[in-house]
């Protein structure tokens, strides 16, 4: 607890905590100091003088800049002080384009405030000699303009994009002429600006705004786009959506955001929404009542057994929908055939750390990062994927963490890493491995920690030793030294942390790649203490939710296995339940196409173009006999369809999401749906109902989620009461239960308490050959999301093009042939595309790169599965690149 001292200020007595500057105990205390370049969260650093205060030995100081000392005493407003700041707001405005109510900040400008309470006048600004300003506009980026002619020279903005790590805009042309500007005063379109709109927040006058509407009110609620889970205020104007803010209060982002949360949220308001439910009747579709719908639903669903049907839940949707879903599932179609994206992403991580650790989850914080001494990102392009956990990372190492980064490609963060170790694709596991290796050769190992808390070292011990460094280089493409200097930097930092995601998963042997980033965390005694930990990074808004409402084939809600608690479900649900484990979503297809499956109902996800190999997937939707396609707009999938129904977005409906650091967060409806679509809640326990099933008689999404908390244990103690005020992380056990920050702090939840090494898998999945001699990786844009369902409804995003081609390093196009913007075949074992082709050096040769958002890169990848996750390999595909 910080100690508290006395000053006086303008001869008032205030109480405030050692080490804040004067002007946070003056604002603290509702004493206003005029100021400018001063932002709570940002350094300061003086510049506008503004904030001069007076101390009692007559020293003018910045208050923004200088600490409180006990019994100090200070003058804010006086003659002398006065007269100074009205010079310096007169220079200001002179300098300044004056059209007040033309701009879009009036009302809102600090340098309004500070004249209004300077009581500056035309006399003021009589005296000084007119200038000539720069008064050029950027219009270039799609959501907010850059006026040169409103700029104060703050700093703010710079100081804004510098915390973020993008370092876009600097001060220029210093002296007379200075500006704010880009490298080479490059319009901010063509800069490294990454459109997130820090800046825009910051910014104290008009010099940069969004070219959104203004706001009549806002509503609380949570980013649907990424794991990250960040708090947002929604900006209504009637009933739509103008305009995001970040919560500054929510400690995931701490009012930071990404271009998508700050301006990709009005796909909502498109034209192109479903709004009535529709049935397909002699290849088209008409328009229906929901009462019709439901009940030609009911009755289709009434002549399957729970073989012949599944059902596709949806990281989209909400922790309660998720639950309904399977519920219905199990209950009334008597089927375990429910799955969802997460087999697609991180159904690795759930199966790996789950039989490692004891969960599938994220074992530590997103703020824990902050403050870890070393971060390993190894398969996380965390810049273009979670912008927000980048930032935070890079703050890390500005702080003083070393950041080792491992990938394929020479991804953004790499400016910021100590160490960078450029492995070949698919070769995690020898270069994770090879730092084990390294760690036990320097006896870095945590030996009470392996002795106290784990099982199994002494059998990996015997397997890396017999492992060679030859065969990990030859692998890896990474020299021993570079290998070694990694593992030993990791296992001599106090505390350190891994991030991954799906450049680990992806892969056929991707269990094995989390196995051996558990035993590296293990090794070293880096689980299950604060600012440590193994933490996998969830793609889709609400993936860590939808596997805790029992979207599995195999586990009910909270992961409970339907092999050792059938009985607690069917007493709480009243019913017999199914028997046989549930079939995972690529066989679900695979079912498909040969008619077992007959009925398939998918909640708010598009296959089509998701999953792997999608010729086969085609082939499966046209053959199944019913298909319900639910979603809030028409997809490449409802196309398929025999009813599609009209869904709400996040926007429209309450709720709850839970991030992929455990945080369960409430969503609010902020506005009216469009036409007559329903919640996903609604839309499923009318159809329940409707074929005669109890248990769906619900009101509101309070009370399904009163029903998760009777029956996943991890949920028990969180109540939309409790979640009101902050989101909390499970388990949380009871209504005194503040929530768990990190997992394992007094024991694994393995059945012995202890965790395991594991022994992970050498063995590649494809390799180049002379027929297939590149190798082709996939990831995402920090401009789309997903399958584009929603950002390819929002104007200004298309500006952003770089989703759209197919990478290469110039020394292959070179050899190729082939220029940038040329065309080439991209053909694979599956199937073939074709791209255009755009260069980039950050890539390896022999290595080239398609987006995910791609529309057909799927007919690309493999269908071939993790034997132990059912995983396909999506990251990873052997292509010949064939010049057209």
């Amino acid at each position: 607890m910080k100690k508290k001292i006395e000053i006086i200020l303008d001869g008032q007595s205030i109480r405030v905590d050692e080490g804040k500057s004067i002007l946070d105990a003056a604002l603290e205390n509702n004493i206003y100091i005029p100021h400018l370049c001063f932002r709570p969260g940002l350094d300061a650093f003086g510049a506008c003088r503004l904030c001069l205060v007076e101390t009692s030995d007559g020293r003018l100081v910045t208050a923004c800049e200088t600490r409180v000392e006990d019994g100090m005493e200070v003058t804010s407003d006086s003659d002398r002080l006065n007269r100074i700041r009205k010079v310096i707001v007169s220079l200001l405005i002179n300098e300044h384009d004056g059209d007040c109510l033309k701009c879009p900040k009036s009302g809102e400008c600090k340098l309004e405030n500070v004249s209004s309470y300077l009581g500056i006048n035309a006399e003021n600004l009589a005296k000084l000699r007119e200038l000539k300003i720069d008064n050029s506009i950027d219009d270039s980026n799609p959501f907010f303009l850059k006026d040169n002619g409103k700029c104060i020279l703050c700093g703010l903005c710079v100081q804004s994009c510098d915390i973020i790590g993008v370092n876009a805009i600097d001060f220029a042309f210093r002296g007379a002429k200075t500006k704010i500007s880009t490298f080479m005063d490059k319009p901010l379109l063509d800069s490294s600006c990454v459109s997130c709109g820090e800046c825009v927040e910051t910014c104290p006058v008009g010099a940069l705004v969004k070219k959104s509407e203004k706001p009549s009110r806002e509503v609380k609620t949570v980013c649907p786009y990424c794991g990250v889970g960040c708090g947002i205020y929604l900006g209504i104007r009637g009933n739509r959506i103008v305009s995001a803010r970040g919560d500054p209060k929510n400690p995931v982002n701490n009012g930071r955001l990404c271009v998508k949360g700050r301006f990709a949220l009005n796909f909502v308001n498109s034209i192109e929404r479903l709004e009535k439910p529709l049935i397909k009747e002699d290849g088209e579709f008409k328009e229906v009542e929901w009462d019709e719908a439901i009940s030609f639903i009911a009755d289709k669903l009434s002549k399957y057994n729970g073989d012949e049907f599944a059902a596709i839940a949806s990281a989209k949707c909400t922790n309660e929908e998720n639950y309904l879903l399977q519920k219905f599932t199990r209950t009334v179609m008597k089927s375990n055939n429910i799955d969802h994206c997460a087999r697609l992403c991180h159904a690795p991580s759930l199966v790996a750390l789950k039989e490692s650790l004891g969960s599938g989850a994220m074992t530590n914080s997103i703020n824990e990062l902050k403050k870890s001494a070393c971060i390993l990102a190894i398969g996380t392009n965390t810049t273009e994927t979670h912008p927000v956990i980048a930032y935070k990372i890079i703050e890390a190492v500005k702080n003083g963490s070393k950041l080792i980064v491992v990938n394929p490609t020479r991804i953004e963060l790499v400016r910021h890493a100590d160490i960078y170790l450029r492995n070949k694709p698919g070769t995690d596991v020898p270069l994770i491995l090879g730092m084990c290796k390294a760690i036990l050769e320097e006896d870095l190992i945590d030996h009470e920690f392996i002795k106290e808390r784990t099982e199994g070292f002494e059998s990996f011990r015997e397997y890396l030793s017999g492992l060679e460094w030859d065969e990990i280089e030859l692998l890896t493409g990474i020299s021993h030294d570079d290998i070694r200097e990694a593992g030993i930097l990791y296992a001599s930092s106090p505390t350190a942390s891994i991030i991954y995601a799906m450049g680990i998963t992806q892969h056929v042997n991707g269990t094995d790649n989390v196995f051996a980033l558990s035993n590296l965390a293990l090794l070293t005694g880096n689980v299950g203490r604060v600012n440590t930990g193994i933490n996998p990074l969830r793609g889709q808004n609400n993936v860590q939710g939808s596997s805790d409402m029992g979207a599995l084939p195999d586990m009910y809600p909270g992961y409970q296995s339907i092999d050792n608690h059938r009985e607690k479900f069917e007493k709480k649900w009243n019913c017999k339940l199914p028997t046989e484990k549930g079939i995972i979503l690529p066989e679900i297809f695979e079912n498909a196409c040969k008619g077992k499956i007959k009925a398939l109902y998918i909640m708010g996800e598009n296959p089509i173009l998701s999953e792997p190999d999608i010729k086969s997937v085609e082939e499966a939707l046209k053959n199944i006999e019913f298909l319900i396609v639910q979603d809030i707009f028409p997809s490449e999938t409802s196309k398929f369809a025999d009813v599609i129904l009209p869904a709400c977005s996040f926007a429209e409906k309450d709720g709850t999401f839970t991030n992929t650091e455990r945080r369960v967060q409430l969503i609010r409806s902020a506005i009216r749906p469009p036409g007559d679509a329903k919640p996903d809640w609604w839309i499923i326990s009318k159809i329940a109902k409707k074929m005669g099933a109890a248990g769906f008689e619900f009101e509101n999404p309070r009370e399904i989620f009163n029903e998760i908390r009777e029956v996943v244990p991890s949920y028990s103690g969180i109540s939309y009461k409790r979640l009101e005020s902050e989101g909390i992380q499970w388990p949380c056990r009871s209504e005194e239960d503040p929530g768990s920050t990190f997992l394992y702090k007094d024991g694994f939840t393995r059945e012995n308490g202890r965790a395991k090494f594991i022994l992970p898998s050498l063995k590649l999945f494809e390799t180049p050959d002379k027929d297939y001699p590149f190798m082709l990786i996939t990831g995402r844009s920090l401009y789309q999301y997903h399958t584009r369902t929603m950002t390819s409804k929002v104007r200004g995003l298309e500006k952003f093009k770089d989703w759209k081609f197919l990478e290469m390093n110039p020394v292959d196009g070179e050899r190729l042939g082939v220029r940038e913007g040329d065309f080439v075949l991209v053909k694979s074992r599956r199937g073939a595309v074709k791209a255009k082709v755009k260069f980039n050096e950050a890539l390896m040769e022999g290595v080239a790169f398609m987006s995910f958002h791609f529309a057909l890169v799927n007919c690309l990848t493999s269908s071939v599965r993790d034997p132990l996750s059912g995983m396909p390999a999506l990251k990873v595909s052997c292509v010949d690149l064939i010049p057209q």
